[in-house]
């Protein structure tokens, strides 16, 4: 029998056994017939179920060990319940097993909305669960962005996606060049005002709920740049906005920010470049990471998105000449041009 297919039955004989205390705990009477479906999966090893029965509907994770571990999700999801943040309830866990057992935020996810109409409203509600997070005392021990951190995840690009994926070994050159963009892009990070940071916050791990977001995926946060998480909000890997609109987005960001007391840059300016340069940091480390799942863990169909992520660096190199060294990196390796493979 499969290893997934193992798991799927310890974690039926676990739901079995927590079940029963929580309708009790709850009033809900007895246990009604139920289902467990899929839910969803992602890029790692996690797993999520739905069990329906009567009224009551429960998100199931199935996070495997080694691989996953889940006490981060718990400790950042009760440290995001603090701010009043519409994370999942946590009604039963067993972190040697890697299973949680979570209430259900939602069917319906911002990327299954979203539209050029009601795009203004959905992120606005965005930047509010965004800035009540962001304005959590940075007490809780999580780690930071640090350098080492920001410099693994740069290394992802040359690994795997130029190393492994284009079969490319860079000369020696073109390594002292890649150096050099990356203390640019390191440096730019560290000097950025540090709060809370999702790292994933983007519209498929934003449910549409009430109150609104359902904020989802949470469980890498760090104490970081204040600007990694509207970055990401508006150039993820599903859907792409126009320029100006992204511009207009981000100093509505910006001005709630100053309001709420959040530490970004004084001048919109230096906000807009410190954004643009964490952006182009995130989307080599997303490119690499892309070419690891495909090439490691046997998931090609992310490559599909790699364009996307080449069409945002490109978009900030044409206004960022502080970046030529890293266009002409990128024009010397042969990437995929835009839109293509």
């Amino acid at each position: 029998m499969p290893d997934q297919d193992v798991r799927l039955q310890r974690l039926k004989s676990w739901l079995d056994e927590q079940l029963p205390a929580l309708f009790s705990a709850q009033g809900w009477g007895a246990i009604p017939p139920a289902t467990l479906t899929a839910a969803s999966s992602d890029a790692s090893f996690r797993r999520y179920f739905r069990w329906e029965g009567g009224e009551q509907t429960f998100i199931v994770m199935d996070a495997p060990p080694p691989q996953e571990n889940c006490k981060p999700f718990v400790d950042v999801a009760r440290l995001l319940n603090k701010s009043g943040i519409n994370v999942p309830e946590i009604y039963a866990e067993d972190l040697v097993q890697g299973f949680l057992l979570l209430s259900d935020l939602g069917r319906k996810t911002y990327l299954d909305v979203i539209n050029e109409q009601n795009a203004d409203a959905l992120f606005s509600d965005a930047f509010d669960a965004l800035l009540a997070y962001q304005q959590l005392p940075m007490d809780a021990p999580l780690p930071s962005y640090d350098v080492a951190l920001l410099r693994r995840e740069l290394e992802l690009f040359p690994e795997w996606y130029v190393r492994k994926h284009l079969g490319i070994e860079m000369d020696q050159q073109q390594l002292a060049s890649w150096q050099r963009v990356s203390d640019l892009l390191i440096e730019s990070a560290l000097a950025q005002p540090k709060v809370l940071v999702h790292r994933d916050f983007m519209p498929r791990n934003l449910m549409l709920s009430e109150p609104n977001p359902g904020v989802l995926d949470f469980q890498d946060a760090v104490y970081g740049p204040v600007t990694y998480d509207v970055t990401c909000l508006f150039k993820d890997a599903f859907l792409s906005w126009p320029q100006d609109r992204v511009h207009g987005w981000l100093e509505i960001y910006w001005e709630k920010a100053r309001a709420a007391g959040i530490p970004v840059q004084e001048d919109f300016a230096e906000f807009l470049r410190a954004s643009d340069l964490m952006g182009v940091q995130r989307h080599l480390k997303v490119i690499g990471i892309f070419a690891r799942i495909c090439h490691r863990d046997g998931k090609p169909r992310y490559l599909a998105d790699v364009p996307r992520f080449f069409a945002y660096i490109d978009a900030v190199l044409e206004r960022r000449p502080e970046l030529a060294e890293l266009a002409n990196l990128l024009t010397s390796l042969k990437r995929p041009a835009s839109g293509s493979l």
